[in-house]
């Protein structure tokens, strides 16, 4: 009888439990007896995907939806039988706003698919001068860029939309994603799909219309979904979900435990074997490893198998958050309408995005309460995150006074700190990977994954997750390896 292979996967977030689920469908169906053990340096599963219950208040420490238009988040829902509890934007005719001059202004529907439904209220809100529009309006006349080298996020977009688009709109919504700096961003690893875009069609809007116009002809019978979904009761559900099937697959589910070093021995001709050494004096040795750490937990681990590789992940930077979720209780007023609003750079705030949470979602607050979460740190913008959680909050507060007018006192507030939390795909960031894998490739079984390299949102850790898994079992059976690619993150 064949000897089941083993695998340890470490790292216990979106990215190491799906690639445990992944690795079971992938292995059985290659025939490939295996045993999978997990190991979480945390208390607890899921990493940032983090749901805190209190009373009928539902809040998200970590990110709070993900993004439909990438199937892996809704296919791995439909195979945890979570189908049924996903869960739209609530409907309304206002959808968030930006920050302009120490007010408000209405972003049209469809903005960040770069096909507006609503322009006139665009021309009517006094964000962009007429000048500064028309210069948006050329987008489609302006020619494609180099089809080689990288580009900054800001330098692109500046490029195509003007200045005053980038700097009033465009890079909150794109740079606020990755919590990052535009100017430093690489275009190509963090929005692949807006190059192709340019180097297909000629024009952002023109491949955005071309791909709306094909999607539509396409019959499916799935529900409808809005461009962002979430769990009824929180994406907690998904961690649970998924570590609950691990455990009656047979997988090992070990929290509370560090792997301080990780080493190599020959197994067999072309083969390796690898020893991890645990915290506790303890050790596991496996076949095949996948590391699905941040990428300066990975980097000590491999710096001893091959330095190249630790040098590359210690110039993957990363970026602190934090979030702050405050309920008050409500009182109409003008401003607070839609999903939320965004801060562009030049605004100087300490917020740099809100969400009316309770008006975005269902399920989230009593009807006489307004959820709202906040967001602050950042590339460039971390300084704030050294006040204790009273004063941050006090400083969230002051600033949502001053922009919204909500003065009245929070019946419940958190904070949530995010320390080297979110990785910046800075320029060159492609080259770095490419390099990565190959002084990584010599070692046949070992893996890396997660939101470090190809994508940050949910679904992109799934789906790397996925192809970790399969390049795992490449190695253990033999075979050619799947080429990894970066794919467009919004969300």
């Amino acid at each position: 009888m064949t000897r089941p292979r083993t695998v340890v996967i470490v790292g216990g977030g979106i990215s190491g439990l799906t690639t445990a689920f992944s690795l079971q469908e992938k292995a059985t169906k290659a025939g490939l007896p295996i045993r999978c053990t997990i190991l979480e340096s945390d208390r607890s599963w899921g990493g940032k995907i983090v749901t805190h219950r209190v009373g009928e208040i539902v809040t998200e420490a970590g990110p709070d939806s993900f993004l439909s238009q990438k199937q892996a988040g809704l296919d791995l829902c439909v195979k945890l039988g979570l189908a049924d509890q996903l869960i739209n934007t609530n409907e309304t005719s206002k959808r968030a706003c930006v920050l302009y001059k120490g007010r408000l202004h209405d972003l049209p529907e469809g903005l960040l698919s770069f096909v507006p439904k609503q322009l006139g209220s665009f021309f009517r809100s006094g964000l962009l001068t007429w000048t500064g529009l028309a210069r948006m309006g050329l987008e489609i006349a302006v020619p494609p860029g180099p089809s080689t080298g990288d580009e900054s996020l800001a330098a692109f977009l500046r490029r195509r939309f003007g200045v005053q688009a980038f700097e009033r709109v465009l890079e909150p919504l794109m740079a606020g994603i990755y919590a990052g700096d535009a100017e430093h961003m690489s275009l190509r690893a963090a929005f692949p799909r807006f190059f192709e875009l340019e180097q297909q069609h000629g024009s952002i809007v023109r491949g955005m219309m071309a791909a709306k116009k094909a999607a539509s002809q396409l019959s499916t019978v799935q529900p409808k979904r809005t461009m962002f979904v979430s769990l009824k009761n929180g994406l907690s559900d998904l961690v649970t979900a998924l570590t609950n099937r691990l455990s009656l697959q047979g997988v090992e589910l070990r929290v509370g435990a560090r792997v301080e070093a990780l080493r190599v021995r020959s197994h067999e001709l072309g083969r390796w074997m690898y020893d991890l050494i645990l915290q506790d004096g303890s050790a596991l040795s496996a076949d095949g490893v996948v590391l699905a750490t941040p990428a300066y937990v990975s980097a000590e681990l491999l710096r001893p198998l091959t330095p190249i590789a630790g040098g590359l992940l210690d110039m993957i930077p990363y970026a602190s958050t934090a979030t702050v979720a405050m309920a008050f209780p409500r009182t109409p007023t003008s401003a607070i309408e839609g999903f939320g609003f965004i801060v562009p750079r030049t605004e100087q705030r300490h917020v740099i995005a809100a969400t009316w949470t309770s008006l975005k979602w269902p399920y989230r607050a009593p009807a006489d309460q307004l959820l709202v979460r906040c967001y602050v740190g950042g590339v460039g913008r971390e300084d704030i995150l050294q006040l204790d959680d009273d004063a941050l909050t006090v400083k969230v507060r002051e600033e949502l006074a001053v922009v919204c007018d909500i003065r009245v006192e929070p019946r419940y507030a958190e904070v949530n700190r995010w320390w080297k939390a979110m990785p910046q795909y800075t320029l060159g960031h492609l080259d770095r990977l490419a390099q990565l894998e190959a002084a990584v490739s010599r070692y046949s079984g070992l893996v890396l994954t997660g939101a470090a390299y190809r994508g940050v949102g949910i679904p992109d850790c799934i789906r790397d997750g996925s192809l970790a898994s399969e390049r795992i079992v490449q190695d253990l059976i033999g075979g050619t390896r799947v080429e990894r690619r970066p794919t467009m993150t919004i969300g």
